[in-house]
């Protein structure tokens, strides 16, 4: 595996790569899919519990991955970091051939705050991806009228209204207690895709709060759950049958 973090263009941001190896054992790797992960953290920064675990889960999947830390408290202020996740993309595409990358099955995976930026990315982006991983994000009005904890959460775009039929695909997921991203963001976002037709899967679980990671004891500290890291095996189906099952289930 080949890693490497990238400065980008605006202050602070960088982009961290993790590139697997191939290997002619491995008969249907060619080309790979990759996730860019943006992390959570309101804007304010860029949480490591949702960064490399996020890396290596979607590694031992067969995927490359990128994480991206985007403009953060005053250097957030709108287009600015989406303009980072624009930059991502094509930074990802113009080294697509050195870095083993199939430009048709890029995912970008977020989280709270990053989730926001992920669906930007997905429904206003340059280029946009092939689909959208969507953890607890921060979508709806709710930006301004709940979400206190946000970074200059009254100019944040309100995503499920730049829904259009350009959106990719999405896997969402999250908790009804959720005391910090109401789960009415995510269920926003899915009644936003249903009206224009873009296939979508949903995971809402009784119990998890906000920040559950990958639900487990290494990114939940003291709260974690097993029913929670369910979304990993689940999101893994979704993004095969998205991006594989058509050319190797034959």
């Amino acid at each position: 595996m080949r890693t490497q973090t990238y400065n980008l263009t605006n202050e602070g941001v960088t982009l961290t790569t993790y590139l697997l190896d191939s290997s002619p054992e491995m008969a249907h790797i060619g080309k790979r899919g990759s996730v860019l992960i943006c992390p959570g953290g309101a804007y304010k920064f860029c949480s490591d519990r949702e960064a490399e675990p996020i890396a290596m889960h979607f590694l031992g999947m067969g995927y490359n991955a990128f994480i991206l830390r985007y403009s953060l408290n005053e250097n957030s202020i709108f287009p600015k970091p989406l303009e980072d996740a624009d930059e991502a993309m094509a930074f990802i595409i113009e080294n697509a051939e050195d870095w083993n990358v199939d430009t048709e099955k890029i995912a970008v995976c977020g989280f709270s705050a990053g989730g926001h930026l992920a669906a930007a990315l997905g429904t206003m982006g340059k280029v946009r991806p092939a689909a959208m991983i969507l953890a607890y994000p921060c979508i709806s009005e709710d930006i301004c009228n709940e979400i206190e904890c946000l970074y200059n959460r009254n100019q944040l775009p309100v995503i499920d209204k730049q829904v259009d039929d350009k959106t990719p695909p999405a896997f969402i997921f999250a908790a009804v207690d959720d005391g910090c991203v109401p789960v009415g963001n995510s269920l926003s976002m899915a009644k936003a895709l249903n009206e224009r037709n873009i296939p979508f899967e949903m995971h809402i679980y009784s119990k998890g709060n906000h920040g559950f990671s990958t639900g487990d004891y290494v990114t939940c500290n003291d709260r974690f759950d097993s029913k929670l890291s369910d979304w990993i095996p689940k999101c893994k189906e979704w993004l095969y049958e998205l991006f594989f099952a058509k050319t190797i289930d034959k």
